[in-house]
């Protein structure tokens, strides 16, 4: 099995699990389904800086973006989430399957601290899979930075 996101990651050279799981209705039947903890089940979040300039917020499973959190760290007063055709338009995901590895354009990532020395499971870009990976390096090979994004 192959999708642009695991085909990504292996190209990345970090080591990842791919976790197969059915049906899910939120975020706590998801961890569930991969057998781990909410906090370690980390959501992808496209969020549109400006025109057509967006970026990726990895978020663990049991809190959400705080918005002047980010907004100070990137130093505007304005951010916004798409809606799911401008999503799916930006990162070549649905929501729901959006994960930074393979993405349309690689988005600048901004993964909450909280995930530092983790290993969580990220979208694998597919309903139904995810990628258990070592966030550090996951977040490493990606570009990305950790912040104190969340609440």
């Amino acid at each position: 099995m192959t999708t642009p996101a695991i085909t990504a990651a292996t190209a990345l050279g970090i080591p990842f699990e791919v976790i197969t799981h059915g049906p899910v209705a939120s975020v706590e039947e998801a961890a569930a389904a991969q057998g781990v903890e909410v906090r370690d089940l980390v959501k992808t979040l496209v969020v549109r800086r400006a025109e057509g300039e967006y970026l990726f917020v990895l978020v663990p499973g049991d809190r959400s973006i705080s918005w002047p959190k980010l907004r100070t760290l990137l130093g505007v007063n304005r951010l916004s989430m798409p809606d799911a055709a401008t999503a799916k338009d930006a990162t070549g995901y649905e929501r729901g399957t959006i994960t930074p590895f393979g993405a349309a354009k690689p988005w600048p990532v901004i993964a909450d601290e909280r995930t530092r020395g983790r290993t969580v499971s990220l979208g694998a870009g597919e309903r139904g899979l995810g990628l258990r990976v070592p966030a550090d390096e996951a977040v490493a090979a990606l570009g990305g930075t950790f912040a104190d994004v969340t609440e």
